[in-house]
């Protein structure tokens, strides 16, 4: 399982077609990250400012029509993430039906985020 942090407008904003962010076009890959901690100490990096809800997609990667690769963050992963950790990139759109589960960030009173619940 990968995770892929995503605003739910962006997420929700065409459902019959397969996940393309602007990473893609921008990057050359959609950014994922390998497990939940990672994944909330991205979140707290980057994405603490972005549009709630944020939801984080969780993608089988067996199931994924593009490929993956392992890349460590350069010049360094954000705080709170080991020296040397791989995050997951796709190169290519995500394909819905990878994304074996849809779940929303939670936020503690100092707006950090602090863990991951079911979607409603």
């Amino acid at each position: 399982m990968i995770y892929h942090v995503v605003p739910v407008d962006e997420w929700t904003a065409f459902p019959e077609r397969p996940y393309v962010p602007a990473s893609l076009a921008e990057d050359g890959f959609v950014h994922c990250s390998p497990d939940e901690v990672t994944t909330l100490a991205v979140v707290n990096a980057f994405y603490r400012p972005a549009p709630r809800p944020l939801l984080v997609l969780c993608i089988d990667e067996a199931r994924l029509t593009a490929r993956v690769e392992r890349e460590e963050a350069a010049p360094a992963p954000p705080a709170g993430v080991a020296e040397g950790t791989a995050f997951p990139h796709v190169f290519g759109p995500v394909n819905r039906d990878a994304v074996e589960r849809v779940l929303e960030i939670q936020w503690d009173e100092d707006g950090r985020a602090s863990g991951l619940r079911d979607a409603v």
